[in-house]
């Protein structure tokens, strides 16, 4: 299997697929689930781009350690799989707390190789309450979090994944096999890298990130999404990032990359195969 080992202190191994030619394009995964959630997409994408999709430290088949679970090393074990691959012009796509990495590759990298980014779901730019975020989630919803998934994780996750695809008594947009399938994926995670990820994705203030950003961004966001509900992350971020755009997908929940497959792989091609005035110029 091919892996990419990253340029830190304590080195890892980032399992990864690198699939079609052209234009590269990296997929950067949500919590707590695997590249391999990225099916839909790179079932249509390669047809154009070259994309790259790779497991987060702690998920899928990249190595597991203890430690290093924060967004500077997340967004450090990025900029290694970009330096290895020798990609340039690369547009980014980060669904939930891969949107992160995004906007934290770009602040602590730069985006000298970066010409675009896509933002998922994403959690960015800052989740938690404080007296400076008024709106945010409470601690003790992640909190809660963390203790259901040190009590019993392969329960909690199935819930969570209910409310991931927005499935109740009297809507049911997925089946219950695909259910199972990404229930499987959330299960090669280790209780240390899930527990730990929540406190990144739910402490980690971007907004400092996002407002330096200046390459031409697309937000896309479900206004039904019940895990990042759109008010207090898209809605924000699109006035933070100087060049960004928001499409909100009406009706959607959080796991619109499936639920909405053939509307999200539209907007990507698109927005990722249009030359921009940046782009233009040089």
């Amino acid at each position: 299997m091919p892996y990419i080992k990253t340029k830190n202190e304590n080195p890892i191994n980032l399992f990864y697929q690198d699939l079609g030619k052209g234009k590269p394009v990296i997929f950067i995964h949500g919590w707590p689930s695997s590249h391999a959630l990225w099916e839909y997409q790179l079932a249509e994408l390669p047809k154009k781009f070259r994309c790259v999709a790779y497991d987060r430290r702690g998920f899928g088949n990249s190595d597991k350690p203890w430690t290093g679970y924060d967004y500077d090393t997340f967004a450090d074990d990025l900029h290694a799989v970009i330096e290895t691959l020798n990609l340039s012009d690369v547009t980014l796509v980060g669904f939930s707390m891969g949107g992160g990495e995004v906007v934290r590759y770009l602040s602590r990298h730069g985006a000298s190789r970066i010409s675009k980014i896509v933002l998922v779901s994403a959690v960015t730019p800052f989740l938690l309450k404080t007296s400076d975020n008024e709106d945010g989630a409470p601690q003790k919803t992640f909190d809660d979090m963390i203790d259901g998934i040190k009590e019993d994780r392969p329960k909690f996750l199935t819930e969570f994944g209910k409310q991931f695809f927005g499935v109740t008594l009297l809507k049911k947009p997925v089946s219950d096999e695909l259910l199972q399938w990404a229930h499987y994926l959330t299960l090669s995670a280790t209780q240390q890298s899930a527990t730990e990820c929540v406190r990144a994705f739910s402490s980690t203030d971007f907004r400092k990130d996002c407002s330096a950003i200046t390459i031409p961004t697309l937000i896309i966001h479900g206004d039904e999404d019940k895990i990042v509900p759109i008010d207090i992350s898209a809605k924000k971020a699109v006035k933070l990032i100087k060049n960004a755009e928001l499409k909100i997908y009406e009706g959607a929940p959080h796991g619109l990359y499936v639920t909405e497959k053939d509307k999200l792989n539209k907007d990507l091609i698109e927005f990722i195969g249009v030359t921009s005035k940046v782009e233009a110029a040089v």
